[in-house]
């Protein structure tokens, strides 16, 4: 399959999915009162989805790379803020794995489009 917008890429299919967990536990008490936290890691979450998408829509693939780049670090970001989130007790061990993980996934994925791009820069 041809990939003809952003929404056919699997790690931005993968990234909207990571959004949505964050969402969904972030809403949930005592998360949703830490405003700073809560605020921090949807903002982080969001950054990957959008930033996949306006790096599709670069004209330069420097420039897609720079936003591809974006994204793979607010994926990273939100591993990290899971860390906090279980450390003050606002998700369980299992909650913070499974969305880990899901983040993780997703960096992966942004970070073989870069290493593809950025092959295709050297030919």
């Amino acid at each position: 399959m041809k990939v003809t917008k952003f929404e056919d890429l699997n790690c931005w299919k993968d990234s909207r999915k990571l959004v949505s967990m964050i969402y969904r536990i972030t809403n949930e008490l005592p998360f949703s009162k830490d405003f700073g936290l809560r605020d921090q890691i949807q903002r982080a979450s969001v950054s990957v989805m959008t930033n996949i998408a306006e790096g599709f829509h670069r004209y330069f693939d420097k420039e897609s790379i720079r936003f591809y780049d974006f994204a793979q670090s607010s994926a990273a970001e939100v591993s990290s803020l899971l860390y906090v989130a279980q450390d003050q007790s606002y998700i369980t061990e299992d909650d913070a794995i499974l969305i880990r993980e899901q983040a993780n996934k997703t960096r992966a994925q942004i970070l073989a489009m870069i290493k593809y791009y950025r092959k295709k820069e050297m030919k």
